[in-house]
């Protein structure tokens, strides 16, 4: 599986590309699928540009991306989107259009409260699961750990692919759920060359990283995917 990250945090400061609105988010997961993403990661965004769980956002966005592509379309549930961990949890009690999966990391507060409700609602969780934090454990010893749809496995740091292999020999076999192994930044594409060397899921996109495997500015999400497909 190839999963294209739209936008994460970033914007039009970072680059012209990064899509902001619904309808230019849908036109990018549209090329991206075009150029070979099986599925879609998002954050929806309000007017201003900020990052939200709003209800009516995420219904506008939801829709408008469906409406491009015939595949799975996912949101993140991050404290970015929401501090609050009670009022997270309203506002996805409060969804009215649902995404196909949402991630959830396991070590911010409220995580495994979160992931309930999303599971309650019939929403897949993507377990987000980071090196240096407490959130592996916590997930391996939740009753829910086998109940999410995958692993999330989000390398950052200095030595990416050391970090990588370190944090999928303490996640394991995981209750034998799919993993998708990222890495952002300059982690992106060392991280994506393990993860197809070892034949899990990765993904790409403007959330990761700007950057082409050779250095260049990527023109865009869908330009990233191609290049992503082509790596070894």
């Amino acid at each position: 599986m190839m999963q294209v990250c739209l936008n994460g945090g970033r914007g039009p400061g970072d680059s012209a590309a990064v899509p902001m609105s619904p309808a230019a988010m849908a036109e990018a997961a549209a090329r991206a699928v075009a150029a070979g993403a099986t599925d879609v990661h998002v954050h929806p965004r309000t007017p201003c540009g900020g990052e939200t769980l709003s209800p009516r956002v995420l219904a506008q966005t939801l829709t408008a991306i469906r409406a491009a592509v015939d595949v799975p379309v996912g949101v993140t549930t991050g404290v970015a989107e929401e501090p609050d961990p009670v009022r997270r949890v309203e506002r996805v009690r409060a969804w009215t259009v649902l995404p196909d999966h949402a991630s959830v990391r396991w070590h911010e507060p409220g995580a495994e409260e979160l992931a309930a409700v999303l599971l309650e609602r019939g929403v897949g969780v993507e377990a987000g699961l980071r090196p240096g934090t407490n959130g592996p454990e916590r997930f391996l010893g939740s009753p829910l750990a086998p109940r999410v749809l995958r692993v999330l496995a989000e390398v950052h740091g200095p030595d990416p692919v050391t970090a990588a292999r370190a944090l999928l020999a303490e996640v394991g076999e995981a209750h034998g759920l799919p993993i998708l192994l990222h890495g952002t930044d300059a982690g992106a594409w060392p991280v994506l060359r393990l993860a197809r060397r070892l034949g899990l899921a990765s993904r790409v996109g403007l959330e990761d990283t700007l950057f082409l495997p050779d250095g260049s500015l990527a023109r865009d999400n869908a330009q990233l995917v191609s290049a992503a497909l082509s790596e070894e």
